[in-house]
């Protein structure tokens, strides 16, 4: 490659994996019922939140608030479902969630030349890393940093974790291309000044994407070289 890629920086949650309506909010729902909560999201709802309330603790606190539940309860079933709906996720939907088009590709063609592999991610880095372990075993040892929400707020926060990954990866941001499927990823990632290429998905899509260098439904048409190509100056 004539540009010099030196590291991909991956998001999770509908860019690897189509991980939000077929993992997280199953998962919720049941962490919700064990709970005793007769409360189900439905997808329509659920993905109206994924850019507006980022978290599913946040969703529950505000579903609790809309019941006019009191806030000490709030506090306590909050306190439950965190790590709950996280063992459910992991061990009963992880497992099965389907990856996205073109990005075990990317991903191994990086490892062929030498590009480092990072992720940057809103998620919990328990959930991220068993993914990585589930379903992309050869390169999970490969991924490193791996940032997310013990790590800080990927998102509106100045780039905060984007500017720590490319600090721990010893790059510059022009040596590096962010791989996002939403508004907000791409708007962190920007704050660090860092080529972002978006793939977006069903619930993502007719965002702007203001700033992308690429914006395409899937990663399946592009190789590294055209990636490069496209994202780098």
């Amino acid at each position: 490659m004539s540009k010099n890629l030196k590291a991909l920086i991956f998001d999770v949650d509908g860019t690897i994996a189509d991980t939000e309506q077929y993992g997280h909010l199953p998962a919720s729902n049941d962490a919700m019922k064990e709970l005793g909560l007769d409360i189900v999201w439905t997808w329509n709802v659920f993905k109206g939140w994924i850019n507006t309330i980022p978290g599913n603790a946040n969703r529950l606190i505000h579903s609790l608030k809309e019941r006019n539940v009191p806030q000490k309860e709030i506090d306590k079933l909050c306190e439950a479902f965190i790590p709950l709906k996280k063992k459910i996720y992991i061990e009963k939907y992880l497992p099965n969630l389907k990856l996205r088009k073109g990005i075990v590709s990317l991903m191994k063609e990086a490892l062929s030349r030498g590009v480092k592999l990072a992720v940057v991610s809103t998620s919990h880095e328990t959930q991220i890393r068993a993914l990585l372990e589930s379903q992309l075993s050869e390169f999970y040892p490969h991924f490193n940093p791996i940032f997310g929400k013990e790590t800080g707020r990927k998102t509106e926060n100045d780039g905060f974790l984007h500017k720590k990954c490319l600090s721990k990866l010893a790059v510059s941001a022009n040596e590096a291309i962010v791989i996002e499927d939403a508004q907000n990823g791409l708007d962190a990632a920007q704050c660090a000044e860092i080529p972002t290429a978006v793939f977006y998905n069903d619930y993502t899509y007719g965002s702007c994407f203001n700033y992308a260098r690429l914006v395409a439904p899937s990663a399946e048409r592009f190789n590294l070289e055209s990636l490069t190509n496209i994202c780098l100056d």
